[in-house]
This record gives structure tokens, C-alpha cells and sequence, in this order.
């Protein structure tokens, strides 16, 4: 059997976790962050926060366009040096219009990384793991989504800076910088202008931005991230203002992120033997499951019991949803594939963070809450009545 953890893939799994954490690190405390040092409403919470979803969201197709076309680790590097260097800016942003721009900006690297790196990923698995390896792939995503806020939290309650978790977000963000510098990859022949073959010179259509036969599934992962969204956004100030849960924000996403790599072990055996709608199904209820029991049950029970089964369920969809997309499409579109995911995620997410901070200013966190669920079961819906067989009825391999 081939290796699926070779040195590259390992360097580009490490540099991905790298990336997640110095985002997610500081995330969760954004909001109160801006609560506390410049007093918007949650409303305009929502749309600072935002920001950086609706820029991520424009320039992912275009992401994956540019990893398609021309050298992909110049390309990585350029977007991840410029992802690691707007770090700094969070230390002297001093008013909210100087943050919201720099919050924004920050989408347009973060959004081209995330493909960037996925992609590199995927070309160095060998061809027989390589539905194992994207699920083992996103456990970096989903470890740096998980421990990041926790730690973040802790930092912050032990120091009460948070120019320490901004610093401490340039520096993880650099040190991916370094480990994707010693990537070693195989030249593809003149990247730009040739097919699978090498011979044949693709036309620049819209086909080469998005993967247009993936639009069900992208749909479907679009509703699914909404609910995302809303929840890793709000959740520390809902539960500091509602439950008067002012520490245990750090154990909500230990918990979440035990689920995440519980399924994702799992579900890279289920990968590997070709079991990918199987695993998706098993995502896709789990994490309505999980997120109903989120929005109905106001207490310690079902905030910690959420974040459990949603944990689950995400880690068991993701990286089936992801192979669903890689297996969609042509190997010369695996970067217009990558991108497609992302900007349908970005979308969902963007959504959330802006409906969410609406619902919560002119209802209240929960009617929120509520909003995801409906959004999630909606992506269920689509899932089971068309995405499933439209994969099955259009894969190429």
C-alpha cells in the first residue's frame, strides 16, 4: 500500500492546522472584543464580523482558477504570506471603521490559502489513499477550528489582552509560512495553458471559476455553514450574556473538537473503502441532531451536548463532501473543485454571521440559534432528495 503520510503531505497538513488556529484563536472573542473596545450594536457586530466572509466568498473562484493555472506553491506562498502579514494589523486597528477594512481584507489570502493549501494537499496523496487522505486532511481544519477558541479563551482569561491573542495569531500564521516554504513538489507541464494530458488548452469559461455540476452539493454545503456561522460566532458572548457561562466556552469547543476528530477517524476508514455518500448521510443527521438539541435546550446540558454531536456530525460530512467535489471533477479543475467547496462554505458562513447578528438584536440569541437549525435541516432536505443521487449519477471516479 502506498504512504499516505509523506513529508509533503505532512508539511502541508501542518501548515493548514497553522492556518485554522491563528484564526479561530482569536474568533470567539471578536465580538466581545468589539462590545467592549468600540460599542457597536450587534447588528453592526454582525456586519464588521462579516466582512471578511464576503471577500473570502469573491476571491475563492478566482482561487481556484490561479491554483489550476499557474505554479501552485508560488501561488500558496503569495496568499499565505499576505493571510500571516494582515495579523499585524489587528494590534493597531483603533476604530471600528479601521477594523471592519482590515477584517475585510483579511478574507481575500484567507480565502485563496484555504484553497491554495487544500489543493497542494491533495496532489501529493497518492492516487489509492486519496479519499483517506482528504479526510485526514481536514482533521487539521477541524483541530485548529476546535483548539484554537479554546485556547484563545485561556489565554485571554489569564492575561485579559487581546493584543496577546493578536500577537499570538501572527505567529502561528508565520510559522505555516515557513513549513509551506520547504514544500517540494513535482513541476506540472506549463500549468497554464494545458489539460490532464498536457496537450490540450483549456478555455477560460466560467466552468474554470466554479464547478457548475457541483452546484446541489454546494448548495447543500452552503446551509450547512450558515448554521456554523452562527453558532462559532456567537457563542461566547450568548453564553456569558444568557447562560451565565463566563469560562466554559474554552470546554464547549474541547468538546466539539473530540466529536470532529472521533468522526473523522472513523470516517477516513469509510473513505478509504469508497463509503463516501454513506459517510455524508452520517454527517448530515448527526449534525441535525446536534444542532436542534443546541438551539431548544437553553442549559449546560444541551450546550455541551451540542457541541458534542455537531462535532460529530461535521467531522463525519466535511471531508465526504469534499471528495464528493474532488471526485466531480477532472484532475486539471482540482483546484476549481477546492474552490468551489470554500466559497459555498464562505457563503453559508457569511450569512450566518450577519442573519445571526440580526436575529439575536431584534430577537434574541435563541430565535438565532433557531435559524440554523432551520437552515441545516433545509440542506438535509436537499441532500437526501437530489444532492446524493446527483453525485452518484455524475462522479468520474
Amino acid at each position: 500500500m502506498e504512504r499516505l503520510w509523506n513529508a509533503n503531505y505532512l508539511k502541508a497538513w501542518s501548515a493548514n492546522f497553522m492556518l485554522y488556529f491563528s484564526f479561530m484563536v482569536m474568533t470567539p472573542l471578536l465580538p466581545l472584543y468589539l462590545s467592549e473596545v468600540f460599542g457597536p450594536t450587534k447588528d453592526e457586530t454582525g456586519m464588521v464580523l462579516s466582512g471578511y466572509a464576503l471577500t473570502a466568498l469573491l476571491v475563492r473562484p478566482f482561487s481556484g482558477f490561479f491554483v489550476d493555472s499557474f505554479p501552485r506553491k508560488l501561488v500558496l506562498l503569495v496568499c499565505y504570506g499576505l493571510f500571516a502579514l494582515l495579523f499585524g494589523g489587528y494590534l493597531v486597528a483603533g476604530s471600528l471603521l479601521s477594523f471592519f477594512i482590515l477584517r475585510t481584507l483579511h478574507g481575500a489570502p484567507m480565502g485563496a490559502t484555504t484553497v491554495a493549501n487544500s489543493t497542494v494537499a491533495i496532489d501529493v496523496l497518492p492516487s489509492s489513499r486519496r479519499a483517506e487522505g482528504i479526510g485526514y486532511y481536514g482533521l487539521s481544519n477541524n483541530l485548529g477550528t476546535a483548539i484554537a477558541p479554546t485556547v484563545g479563551m485561556l489565554i485571554y482569561q489569564w492575561t485579559a489582552s487581546y493584543d496577546i491573542i493578536f500577537l499570538i495569531s501572527l505567529v502561528t500564521a508565520s510559522i505555516g509560512f515557513v513549513i509551506n516554504s520547504t514544500l517540494h513538489l513535482r513541476k506540472r507541464t506549463n500549468p497554464s495553458s494545458t489539460s490532464d494530458e498536457g496537450k490540450r488548452r483549456l478555455p477560460v469559461s466560467l466552468d474554470r471559476f466554479l464547478l457548475l455540476k457541483g452546484w446541489p452539493e454546494a448548495l447543500c454545503i452552503a446551509l450547512f455553514s450558515y448554521s456554523y456561522g452562527v453558532m462559532s460566532t456567537y457563542i461566547a458572548i450568548y453564553a456569558k450574556q444568557e447562560l451565565g457561562i463566563t469560562t466554559g466556552t474554552g470546554l464547549f469547543f474541547t468538546l466539539l473538537c473530540v466529536g470532529l476528530i472521533s468522526s473523522r477517524l472513523v470516517g477516513a476508514k469509510g473513505l478509504r473503502k469508497g463509503k463516501v455518500t454513506e459517510n455524508a448521510t452520517h454527517g448530515v443527521v448527526i449534525a441535525l441532531v446536534g444542532y436542534l438539541v443546541f438551539a431548544a435546550l437553553h442549559n449546560a446540558w444541551g450546550f455541551y451536548g451540542a457541541a458534542f454531536i455537531v462535532g460529530l456530525g461535521n467531522g463525519h460530512m466535511f471531508p465526504a463532501f469534499q471528495t464528493m467535489f474532488i471526485n466531480l471533477a477532472p484532475s486539471s479543475q482540482r483546484g476549481t473543485a477546492n474552490s468551489t467547496l470554500f466559497t459555498a462554505w464562505e457563503a453559508g458562513v457569511g450569512l450566518g454571521i450577519i442573519i445571526g447578528g440580526f436575529a439575536a438584536e431584534h430577537f434574541s440569541y435563541g430565535a438565532a440559534f433557531w435559524t440554523a437549525w432551520v437552515s441545516n435541516a433545509a440542506g438535509a432536505i436537499l441532500f437526501f432528495a437530489y444532492a446524493r443521487q446527483h453525485f452518484l449519477n455524475n462522479r468520474l471516479r
